[in-house]
């Protein structure tokens, strides 16, 4: 928060907000009407609503898969970008593969990232 006030931040369009991890509770498109078989009556009309992610351009359904805790990594430049990276290619529907040295954060930056978006992660070292 400290830093969207030291940036001024007063738009929702403002790129320092977009790059935040935020989440809605918004309609997902889909109706939930039924119709009854002896009356061919419409029932509920009512939209289905859902949490989704949004981190820049990036919208994702949030998976509801409880994972424990999180435990908080500490937020560099680095991690916002791996995880506008990340973001943006899972609502992609593309996977993610970091690469760098070993022992800057990779497989901790992507865990958090699961853990925050409530879906499971897999990880594999070969």
């Amino acid at each position: 928060i400290d830093e969207l006030v030291q940036r001024k931040v007063d738009s929702i369009q403002d790129f320092v907000w977009q790059q935040q991890l935020r989440y809605y509770w918004e309609s997902s498109g889909i109706s939930n009407s039924s119709h009854s078989a002896s009356t061919n009556a419409l029932v509920s009309d009512q939209q289905e609503t859902n949490c989704f992610i949004h981190h820049s351009d990036a919208r994702i359904a949030y998976g509801y898969e409880y994972m424990g805790a999180t435990s908080r990594l500490v937020i560099t430049p680095l991690t916002d970008r791996c995880w506008l990276t990340l973001t943006g290619s899972f609502a992609l529907k593309l996977g993610a593969a970091p690469a760098g040295p070993a022992g800057t954060g990779k497989t901790e930056s992507s865990k958090d990232l699961a853990k925050a978006m409530a879906i499971q992660c897999v990880v594999f070292n070969c």
